[in-house]
């Protein structure tokens, strides 16, 4: 019996077959090298949000970026699912770059900012509410709703920044003297387009300078 389940399914299978023939079409070793070779400069954190495709975004081709998503794009000390993605990354695949990457119009950082209840992951948005209640006096009521979000989504950003750097991960990295650098963006689904917030890290002793530099943008604003 097929059902309208089932028939959405099989467009996915279609897809994919359309998709592997135009990859072979236009390059016949493509999945070869694929399949023999695993080198990505970069590791992806971001939003688990089905509008922000983390390959697309920065016009990369399968298997030259590593990525972790989920909500809100937070970097929790006790998750051990992200931090493991960490190690893997900068231990194995000795990635030189780590890109923190929030979007504008995230509904995880909205429903933090508004305390909407979602269900179980209003628990794991507690990480989003202490960064809104650390940063309160750049959130202020006289601030309109969509500025405020959009701040939000930047301070969230910054947050998770920190939190990577802090990791013993990255810190043991930059100790033993390896190449990495820890970096913060937002993604506007309005023009496609990255924003680089100035969360550029290298070492832990630029992570305060780079931070205080960072929240002095929403002192002059």
């Amino acid at each position: 019996m097929i059902t309208k389940n089932s028939k959405a399914l099989e467009q996915l299978f279609s897809n994919n077959r359309s998709w592997a023939e135009a990859m072979i079409a236009q390059d016949p070793d493509f999945f070869q090298r694929l399949v023999s070779q695993q080198a990505p400069e970069y590791l992806w954190i971001g939003c688990a949000d089905s509008r922000v495709p983390a390959n697309d975004i920065v016009n990369l081709l399968p298997g030259e970026l590593f990525v972790h998503r989920n909500i809100a794009n937070v970097v929790v000390h006790t998750d051990l699912n992200c931090l493991s993605v960490i190690q893997f990354a900068i231990d194995l695949l000795k990635v030189k770059h780590i890109l923190v990457v929030g979007h504008y119009g995230c509904s995880g950082v909205h429903a933090a900012m508004t305390d909407k209840r979602v269900g179980l992951a209003d628990n794991w948005l507690r990480h989003v509410k202490d960064v809104h209640q650390k940063h309160e006096r750049y959130l202020g009521e006289l601030i309109p709703s969509p500025k405020r979000h959009d701040r939000l989504c930047e301070l969230n950003v910054i947050e998770q920044v920190v939190n990577v750097c802090e990791t013993t991960i990255v810190q043991d990295a930059w100790a033993r003297g390896q190449d990495l650098t820890v970096h913060g963006w937002t993604y506007r689904l309005e023009t496609g387009l990255v924003n680089d917030l100035g969360m550029s890290i290298s070492s832990p002793e630029e992570m305060n300078i780079r931070y205080a530099k960072s929240l002095s943008r929403y002192d002059a604003a």
